[in-house]
Formats: structure tokens, C-alpha cells, sequence
């Protein structure tokens, strides 16, 4: 029997993530390796995916052991990386053409159409740069209101919704703009993989047009082992009243056991088409409660990290323990209901400014004091004083999001009077404030 330990790289590895991954069921058996610096797939916008690959792959030449597995859990670009890096390393990860049924938005679908073609949404490709795409739109049968967003996005960038030929053309010239950031870098890695030619002919510069879907959201968080598809875990994703701003994460789930059960069951069918094996995944879905209709909104080839602290309050561990067990070749050692709480949830404390400057944010010893009051909660601020909202990343059209607030109780009556009473204590200022 091999007990070495085993060696873990986790590229953009930060000391967050590395007190959880300490913290998992045999973990004692593994060190943890940073591979490229946090800041680089954090913090910025700009993703040179080439250097990027040399980077890691310089680094891990150099380690002078085994490497006996390469994770991640970040969105674009790390997702896409990992399987080019475990290739290159002989360590376990999904195929890259299975991946990218994923995380190529068109593929997905084009792939999710062949068997579960009853809960998706009307969709079709379009070049933003074609000035004849709004009628290309109209021609596959797509009319307003609908989405666009690009072929491969990283969180809510450059999603529009289009009620008007006006609104088109805004979003035409945002999409434009900007698309490079991702298009370029995610070009880089489509060229490594084997692409039908009617894919290949869809690269990074193409965006999506969907039919617009909506209802009860959630993210069944799943994975894959040896072919075996298991879903472990629902989250739902709470709205504030009357605007699109996310409230809250809520573990567990509070929909209906047939909808979740359903949930599961296209889990399943589509993964298994899709051919994904030996990693996590999460796929986002709707429930539309008047129609009694799911949507299956997006696949993500990952867990989510906004999800970790919930899965620790309510069922013992982080479900970081997925990721790795996975890579390892394990089948994964993940708790149910274990933990110290009954229902766990992310809180997104914002405001609803079209623009202002902070001028105070509440100080470390209040944040200990809170966080002392209120066992178990984690506040992470997202902003600081002199910050102009409009300059913060990824956020949306409605709000700005100030801090994030992880909170665990025994009730979810308990667990939204906890955050009220804590809320009410954080104290921001604000000058030049506009709407």
C-alpha cells in the first residue's frame, strides 16, 4: 500500500482556501502547493493563457517530488486550464473536448439539445461584429425580449438583456469592446482541442442569444466518478423583492423533493452524454413555479467557492473535499448533515446607488465584534474607502454588493433574523451619491 504523501497543486492557491483544504478528511495525507499567484487569476481582467500554461508548467518541472494532482476552483481561466496542465503532467482530470461541452455556451447547448431538449431555452449563435446579426437572430426564430451573452463568459460580464433594437445595438457596441478580454484567451484554448467543424466555426469572438427563462434559481453541485454521476447537494439562489440582485445562497435547498429529484435525474442524463468523468461540476437551473417548468440555465465545470462555507456549516466539510478526492483518484468522502447548522446561506449586503464614493467602511474591530456576536458568521468587505462603486468588478446592473456574509442557524426564520440584526451593525458612508 503507497502511504507517502501525496502532493497537491492548486493554482491560484490563497491562504483562504488553504486553511479549508488543511482542514479536509485526510488531509494530513497531503501537501498543498500553490501554483501561479492569486493575484493573477483574482484580480484582474486580463488573461494571457499561453504564459499562463508556461508558467505553471515551469514551476511544476521544477518541484522536486511527485505531482500527484492539479485542481482548481475558479471560473475562466483556471477551469479551462486544468485539463492542458493534467495532460501535460499525467494526472487526473476530464477530457478538454469534454470540458469545453461545458464551458462552450453553444456546444452546451447544441450538446444539452440532443437529450433533454424539453428544458432548455430557443437559442442560436451570432458575430457581434456582423452587422446583419439582428436579423441573423430573428431568422432562427429568437424575437424580443431575449439574452446575449458570449460564447465563453466568466461570472456576469457582458450579459445583456434585449427588450428593444436600441438595447441591441448598446449591447453590440459594449460586446465589441470588450469581448477580446475573453475571446482571445479563450482561443488560445480552443486550439487545443479537436472541434467539430460546425464548432470550430463558433470561437471565442461569437456570442449567444437565448430565449429568456427564469424562476426559482438553483446550483445542483455534482461530480463525476468513474462514470458515476451523483449530485450531493442543492443550493438555492435567493433574489431581493421586485430586482434581479441576488440576496442570498441558501443551503439546503427549500424546493419541492420532485423538482429536485428531477433536477438530479437531467443531472445525470446530461453529464453522462456529455461524457465529463473524474471531476466536480455545478449546473445551474430554474424552477418556473407557475408553468411547473425547469430550465437548465448553465453547466459549470467546477464547484462553486461561494458555496464552500455552506457546505462546512451544514454538512461537516468543505465541498472542496470533492475536488480533491477526485483528483486523487478517490471516490469522495463528503459528510452529509454533519456539520454544526441546520441551514447555512451567502449574504450579499448592497446597496441600490447608480453611483457614489465610500468614504467609510466598518473597521477590523467592528467586524470582530460582529463576527463575535454572531458564531459562525464571515464577513469579507468588498469595498474600501475612496472607491468609486461603478469601478468594482462584476457587478451588476441594480446594485453593488459591499460585503459578502456567511451565517449558519438552526431555522431559516433564525438564520434571516441573525443577518437582519447583523446588517443593521455594519456601518458604510458614502459621498457623491447618485440615484
Amino acid at each position: 500500500m503507497d502511504t507517502r504523501a501525496r502532493n497537491v497543486f492548486v493554482v491560484g492557491l490563497n491562504d483562504t482556501n488553504r486553511e479549508r483544504l488543511e482542514s479536509l478528511r485526510g488531509a494530513g495525507d497531503s501537501h498543498f502547493h500553490g501554483v501561479i499567484d492569486p493575484e493573477a487569476v483574482y484580480d484582474t481582467e486580463v488573461f494571457d493563457i499561453a504564459s499562463m500554461l508556461d508558467e505553471a508548467t515551469e514551476q511544476l518541472e521544477a518541484f522536486d517530488g511527485s505531482v500527484d494532482a492539479i485542481v482548481g476552483y475558479m471560473d475562466f481561466p483556471v477551469s479551462t486550464m486544468l485539463p492542458i496542465l493534467c495532460e501535460r503532467f499525467g494526472t487526473r482530470s476530464p477530457s478538454l473536448s469534454s470540458l469545453l461541452k461545458c464551458e462552450h455556451k453553444y456546444w452546451s447547448r447544441r450538446v444539452q439539445e440532443e437529450v433533454i431538449p424539453d428544458y432548455i431555452p430557443a437559442f442560436t449563435a451570432f458575430d457581434p461584429f456582423d452587422d446583419d446579426a439582428l436579423t441573423h437572430i430573428g431568422e432562427a426564430g429568437l424575437y424580443f425580449p431575449f439574452f446575449v451573452k458570449p460564447i465563453k463568459s466568466s461570472g456576469s460580464r457582458l450579459g445583456f438583456r434585449i427588450d428593444t433594437p436600441e438595447d441591441f445595438y448598446h449591447a453590440i457596441e459594449k460586446l465589441r469592446e470588450d469581448i477580446g478580454l475573453i475571446a482571445d484567451p479563450f482561443n488560445t484554448v480552443l486550439e487545443q482541442a479537436r472541434l467539430p467543424d460546425e464548432i470550430a466555426a463558433v470561437d471565442g469572438h461569437f456570442c449567444m442569444a437565448e430565449e429568456i427563462i427564469g424562476g426559482w434559481q438553483c446550483t445542483v453541485e455534482g461530480y463525476v466518478f468513474e462514470g458515476e454521476v451523483v449530485s450531493y447537494g442543492i443550493v438555492d439562489s435567493l433574489r431581493y423583492p421586485q430586482v434581479l440582485s441576488f440576496f442570498h445562497y441558501r443551503y439546503p435547498s427549500g424546493l419541492p423533493d420532485p423538482v429536485q429529484d428531477k433536477m438530479r435525474e437531467l443531472t445525470d442524463t446530461v453529464m453522462r452524454h456529455i461524457g465529463f468523468d473524474n471531476s466536480a461540476f455545478n449546473i445551474e437551473y430554474f424552477w418556473d413555479e407557475v408553468q411547473d417548468r425547469i430550465w437548465l440555465l448553465e453547466i459549470n465545470t467546477r464547484i462553486s467557492q461561494s458555496h464552500c462555507d455552506l457546505f462546512e456549516k451544514v454538512d461537516g466539510v468543505s465541498h472542496q473535499q470533492v475536488t480533491v478526492d477526485l483528483a486523487l483518484g478517490r471516490r469522495p468522502d463528503m459528510p452529509h448533515r454533519r456539520g454544526d447548522y441546520a441551514v447555512a446561506a451567502k449574504f450579499f449586503y448592497r446597496v441600490f446607488f447608480v453611483d457614489a464614493v465610500v468614504t467609510r467602511v466598518p473597521s477590523d474591530e467592528e467586524i470582530n465584534a460582529l463576527e463575535a456576536d454572531f458564531p459562525g458568521s464571515v464577513i469579507a468587505l468588498q469595498v474600501e474607502p475612496g472607491q468609486r462603486l461603478s469601478n468594482m468588478p462584476e457587478q451588476d446592473s441594480y446594485s453593488y454588493a459591499l460585503a459578502y456574509i456567511w451565517m449558519g442557524a438552526e431555522s431559516e426564520e433564525r438564520l434571516l433574523d441573525d443577518y437582519e440584526r447583523l446588517a443593521a451593525r455594519l456601518m458604510f458612508d458614502f459621498d457623491e451619491i447618485e440615484g
